[in-house]
């Protein structure tokens, strides 16, 4: 299975569709629905939701970076990150969707704004990787795509994902995890499979989570 190389724009369109799935997905949860469990262990769907909203605004953290060059990490410590994760349960149903919603409008408004110059600025990821600002949409689909998935409301599956994006998913975890070789079968359940969630490939070896 060969992916074709992503591009910028490609992968502005995949946070795009993500967004557009996610916020769909959360539109209709009443407060019992959003307190419910999530698809990730020890998540409800409240903590899954703060956890994308802290992302966009981490994420555009990194966009001032690449736009001014004044060194402003995606979140100010560990603690930050996971204080942005526990805020989730203390917020109501319209407190999470408007968060949800407005960082990912600025978010998006943010990576607008940049400059063909400014695309190719190097900033650092959490994970401590220097990137170029080109990285950062792509980032983002993961996480809007994957997790849209993980609220676990049915609404969404792997197969609702766009397969570019699928492809460029599977090709990226596939080198992480060091595999040579990957299992028969459609492509979002060779994706869910890689990525450490359910799937209906038979005879293949358990994956522990990703992202």
């Amino acid at each position: 299975m060969t992916a074709a190389p992503r591009t910028l724009n490609d992968a502005r369109a995949w946070v795009r569709t993500g967004t557009e799935l996610l916020l769909d997905a959360v539109a209709g949860l009443d407060e019992d629905a959003f307190k419910a469990p999530s698809a990730l262990p020890d998540w409800t769907r409240k903590h899954l939701v703060a956890h994308v909203a802290a992302n966009a605004d981490a994420l555009g953290n990194l966009v001032h970076w690449a736009a001014t060059g004044e060194e402003t990490p995606m979140y100010a410590s560990a603690e930050e990150r996971a204080a942005g994760i526990a805020k989730g349960p203390t917020l109501s149903a319209d407190e999470l969707r408007s968060w949800l919603t407005d960082s990912a409008q600025q978010l998006a408004a943010g990576l607008d704004g940049l400059t063909d110059e400014q695309w190719g600025h190097q900033v650092v990821t959490v994970q401590g990787r220097t990137v170029p600002a080109t990285e950062l949409p792509w980032m983002r689909a993961r996480e809007v795509c994957v997790h849209a998935v993980d609220l676990g409301t049915g609404v969404v599956t792997f197969a609702d994902l766009p397969n570019g994006f699928l492809a460029a998913l599977v090709a990226e975890i596939k080198a992480k995890r060091g595999l040579t070789e990957l299992p028969d079968g459609p492509l979002p359940e060779v994706a869910a499979w890689l990525a450490g969630r359910p799937h209906s490939l038979t005879d293949v070896p358990e994956l522990g989570p990703w992202l």
